[in-house]
């Protein structure tokens, strides 16, 4: 079992920036990849950033490319999701996830572990 723990959501305004945290405990955190989706209001889960076993490897949603940077630390079991340049439509409930693969996959059915996810709001 990997349990996660999501922080850092609230209310920002267009433009500004908002840096989520994840942190991990249970089994061995870095050996899983970890991934960030999104739910907004009405919509299906969407997917935002992955990172691999080691953080060599990273992959982000065309939608957020260049605005967002995810990143870990191992040693703190914990995934971040620095946001910049944010924008109204980035609201949503933002959840971590971990996949066993390692390699910070996008597809959702990879992932066996959720957080219960942080609020994003961005207001105009």
């Amino acid at each position: 079992q990997v349990q996660l723990v999501e922080s850092g959501g609230g209310l920002v305004q267009a433009g500004g920036s908002l840096r989520l945290s994840c942190a991990a405990s249970g089994r061995t955190f870095s050996n899983y990849g970890m991934g960030w989706f999104r739910q907004a209001p009405g919509k299906e889960h969407e997917f935002v950033a992955a990172i691999s076993w080691n953080g060599g490897r990273t992959y982000y949603a065309d939608s957020v490319k260049g605005r967002f940077t995810i990143s870990r630390d191992n040693a703190k079991n914990t995934v971040y999701l620095q946001m910049n340049s944010l924008k109204p439509e980035d609201t949503a409930v933002y959840y971590c996830a971990a996949e066993p693969w390692g390699l910070g996959l996008s597809g959702e059915a990879e992932y066996d572990y959720w957080g219960q996810g942080t609020q994003v709001t961005v207001s105009s």
